[in-house]
């Protein structure tokens, strides 16, 4: 392995699957949901990665890494006393493709990790429009993952996050929303390439901290629109207990438009990275979703 190769991995791998952050909210992910309702979502996601930055300074590197996946959820809503609750659980399939200067690495096909959420609201007022919501994320180590590579769908770990969401109008048709989560992770003790070693490491990571923040514009009965900010710290990792100092600062941000039809919820969201400190940076991300409630 050539020598400029061992140093793009070096800044570049820190052990964090893209998943992890942070956890972005849609225009009406925080309106507490009726109850006893069923539903499947369908959700389509590309990202792109084409620069890669250490301690805030592009490295010069070409490096390509895309992702597409698919991810099929499943949901039902309920409620815990008279307090609204929502639980679904999460799995898919995707590939993680390399090019440019990471050519030589090989790609990752298969499942994705997946996830079960539980969210809670405290406070629901359909009638003023303003909630506040809790949510536990656990983060179930499902996808495709080989020590011998580099890059892989699956982070090989356990991780939890907790997540709180507010909601409040700021005029007739435009509400606020705000949020913030921690993620807290397990130890991956079957780190070898991602670790530049011939033989196992324990990778260890400290908790991700994500806020985020923007405008809902509900332009009718059919149409939404909104715009959030998002700025993620944290997430340093340590192979075998060294610190490796490359603690995220990541700002980005993602704009979102919902269609609701008889057919079902459509979902279009698209953003990349602003800045970020350490790793790879997200030039490109696309979502689509379907959501049908049965």
């Amino acid at each position: 392995m050539k020598n400029a190769a061992y140093l793009l991995l070096l800044s570049a791998l820190s052990g964090l699957s893209r998943h992890a952050l942070g956890i972005d909210l849609q225009p009406g992910d925080i309106v507490a949901p009726p109850p006893n309702i069923n539903a499947v979502t369908i959700s389509y996601v590309n990202s792109q990665n084409n620069d890669l930055f250490r301690n805030g300074v592009n490295t010069g590197q070409d490096p390509k890494l895309e992702s597409n996946a698919v991810f099929l959820r499943l949901t039902h809503t309920y409620t815990i006393g008279s307090l609204p609750a929502v639980t679904y659980l999460q799995t898919g399939t995707g590939a993680l493709s390399t090019d440019g200067s990471l050519a030589a690495f090989p790609g990752s096909k298969g499942m994705t990790d997946s996830a079960i959420v539980t969210a809670i609201w405290p406070y629901a007022n359909h009638a003023t429009r303003t909630y506040f919501g809790v949510a536990g994320y656990l983060y179930l180590p499902t996808g495709e993952y080989s020590n011998a590579k580099a890059f892989n769908l699956g982070s090989n770990r356990y991780a939890q996050a907790l997540q709180m969401g507010y909601q409040r109008p700021i005029s007739k048709n435009i509400d606020a929303a705000v949020a913030v989560d921690s993620t807290w992770f397990g130890a991956n003790s079957a780190c070898a390439a991602a670790c530049l070693s011939n033989q196992n490491l324990q990778l260890t990571q400290k908790p991700l901290y994500t806020a985020q923040a923007g405008p809902i514009y509900r332009i009718n009965q059919t149409y939404t629109v909104g715009a959030t900010y998002v700025y993620v710290t944290g997430g340093e990792t340590a192979w075998n207990g060294v610190e490796r100092n490359n603690t995220l600062v990541t700002q980005r941000y993602f704009v979102s438009g919902v269609a609701h039809t008889r057919v079902g919820r459509f979902t279009v969201q698209y953003g990349n990275d602003i800045t970020t400190m350490n790793g790879f940076m997200e030039s490109n991300r696309l979502v689509v979703r379907y959501a049908k409630a049965f």
